[in-house]
C-alpha cells in the first residue's frame, strides 16, 4: 500500500469521527470516498462514519469491483456516478445531515436550484444545487440521475434523502458539505422572511475572482 493510500484512509477515518461527533450524519448513515491512482475508496456498507477502521475501508476499481476490504455500501454507484462525471473530484461526502435532509423534503422546491445563493461562501463551495427525484435507496437508476447532473454540478440534493457533495479533496468535500448544511439552516430559518440573495453579477463577480468550476 501506498504513502498516499495510506494517508488518505486515515483522512476518511478522521472526517468521519469529525462529522459523526458534530452530528451531521447518525447512526450507520452516510459514506465518504476518495480518489486514488489505482481505484478509490469508500466507507464499508452498515459502518458509522464515527467507528471506521482504516484497514477495513473498502477498496474498489472502476468497474465497481471490490479490491479489498469489507463489503461496500449500498450507494456505491452513487459516488462512481460523480466520479465517471467529474474528473476535477478528488473525493466525495454523502450525508444525512438535518437540515438538508429537511428541505430535501420540502414541497415547492426549485429544483434547478433548490436552495438560493443566500452567502458568497455558498455560491464559492457549493454553487447552485439541482434536486435529484425521488429514488429509494440502493436503486441503480440513481446512478443515470446523478450522473445527468455531475456534469455541471459539483454539489447534489438527494429527494426525501440528503447532499451528495464532491470536491478536489477530502477536505474540500467535507467543507463544502458542512456550508451545504448551513446553509440549508439559514434557507428554513428565513422561510417566511423576505430574503435578498446574491444577484447574478455578485455571483458571476465570485465565479470569476475565484476561479470557480460549479
Amino acid at each position: 500500500m501506498s504513502a498516499t493510500e495510506s494517508r488518505q484512509r486515515e483522512l476518511i477515518v478522521d472526517f468521519g469521527k469529525s462529522l459523526f461527533e458534530r452530528g451531521l450524519t447518525a447512526g450507520s448513515s452516510g459514506n465518504l470516498s476518495v480518489r486514488l491512482d489505482d481505484g478509490w475508496l469508500l466507507t464499508p456498507t452498515n459502518a458509522s462514519l464515527g467507528r471506521l477502521d482504516p484497514a477495513q475501508l473498502s477498496k474498489l476499481d472502476w468497474d465497481g469491483n471490490l479490491i479489498s476490504g469489507a463489503p461496500p455500501s449500498k450507494e456505491a454507484f452513487l459516488h462512481r456516478a460523480m466520479y465517471e462525471e467529474r474528473g476535477s473530484a478528488g473525493a466525495i461526502v454523502h450525508l444525512h445531515s438535518t437540515h438538508s435532509a429537511a428541505v430535501s423534503c420540502m414541497c415547492g422546491l426549485n429544483h434547478d436550484d433548490c436552495i438560493p445563493p443566500l452567502t458568497p461562501y455558498f455560491v464559492m463551495k457549493v454553487g447552485r444545487l439541482p434536486l435529484v427525484p425521488y429514488h429509494r435507496p440502493g436503486d441503480p437508476a440513481l446512478a443515470s440521475a446523478i450522473s445527468a447532473m455531475a456534469r455541471k454540478h459539483s454539489a447534489v440534493l438527494l429527494a426525501n434523502h440528503g447532499p451528495v457533495v464532491s470536491g478536489t479533496s477530502l477536505e474540500a468535500a467535507v467543507y463544502a458539505a458542512e456550508e451545504l448544511e448551513e446553509t440549508a439552516k439559514l434557507f428554513l430559518l428565513l422561510r417566511d422572511v423576505p430574503t435578498r440573495p446574491l444577484d447574478a453579477a455578485q455571483i458571476a463577480d465570485l465565479k470569476h475572482t475565484f476561479k470557480l468550476d460549479i
